[in-house]
């Protein structure tokens, strides 16, 4: 059995040593969210935070620092004292898109952060107002065809421009981009009908779907969503070749002592097993719960980066 094999079949407790659970974390654990309040990001780091003092014997104080796209937070780890006491709960935005979508980012991903475990991952949701005079996804792009540039989207982060450009290319259509500090800013915009469409997690669409107050007509993963079961993929609706998805990782500062490392490790497996947890971001929000060893979290960022950064040549994004 190699050392991968080794710790996905260990206990959580195994990763750690009495004397060690003595001397770290030697207070509270401080959890950068690189999204506003209400993100989806915000929503997961939160609900795994909290389980995950249970291990770590400190609280885990989430922190948002929002804007550019995720980078501001990213860069305030990345450029923290590596001692286990900063994380950043990062996304496919932060650790997968950003080097494909911006000339300038202050950091490194592969070199700058070690990657603690996957968190969860979840479909995006194509959305508009529930009383947009769009109903589906062919009147949408139709209006974009016949109109270039005249439906705008909305997008807060590197994944949702990128699944809304990623549809506009496939499509052969041309909307306009309109850009918001935050996922919450946009869908308040989206239902007052300041903008056309959202693509956007699934986290962050659903609330606004079961209140009436916005309408899905797609989501962006080939399998169709539980909570949606009636809402058909953008594979079945005329372009067969479209899918992306959004996930969530915890990371730390490179230069992070292993132990600490396999510390915060434990911490997540254990919050990843809680029967509420599972159920709050299942049920409540469509996500998947992942966990993993450092080492599948790495191959994981290493192989999405490499998807991401397809996804954003083939829709013909130029870095910013």
């Amino acid at each position: 059995m190699n050392r991968r094999q080794i710790l996905s079949a260990l206990p959580a407790a195994a990763f750690v040593t009495p004397a060690f659970a003595q001397e770290w974390p030697t207070g509270p654990v401080r959890g950068i969210v690189p999204f506003a309040a209400g993100s989806a990001t915000d929503t997961v780091a939160r609900l795994f935070g909290e389980r995950m003092r249970d291990v770590l014997g400190q609280p885990v104080v989430i922190e948002n620092r929002a804007g550019a796209n995720g980078l501001i937070g990213a860069e305030a780890v990345a450029r923290a004292t590596p001692d286990g006491q900063t994380v950043l709960f990062g996304t496919n935005s932060t650790n997968a898109a950003a080097n494909a979508l911006f000339r300038r980012v202050p950091f490194d991903m592969e070199r700058d952060f070690i990657p603690v475990s996957t968190l969860c991952s979840v479909p995006l949701l194509v959305a508009v107002a529930a009383n947009s005079r769009y109903r589906t996804l062919r009147e949408l792009l139709d209006a974009a065809r016949a109109r270039p540039d005249a439906v705008t989207f909305a997008s807060a982060s590197a994944s949702q421009r990128v699944a809304s450009e990623m549809l506009a290319s496939m499509a052969g259509v041309k909307m306009l981009h309109v850009p918001y500090r935050s996922s919450p800013n946009a869908v308040q915009d989206l239902i007052s009908g300041r903008v056309d469409v959202f693509v956007a997690d699934q986290a962050v669409i659903l609330p606004g779907v079961q209140g009436g107050q916005l309408r899905p007509l797609a989501v962006t993963t080939r399998q169709r969503s539980a909570q949606l079961p009636d809402v058909a993929p953008v594979a079945e609706q005329g372009l067969p070749d479209y899918e992306l998805f959004a996930w969530f990782v915890l990371c730390v500062p490179a230069g992070t002592p292993a132990r600490a490392i396999e510390r915060l490790n434990a911490a997540v497996r254990h919050a990843a097993a809680d029967a509420t947890l599972r159920e709050r971001l299942g049920s409540g929000f469509g996500m998947q719960v992942r966990a993993s060893t450092p080492e599948e979290a790495r191959e994981f960022t290493r192989a999405e980066t490499a998807k991401w950064t397809n996804a954003i040549r083939a829709a013909g994004i130029e870095p910013e």
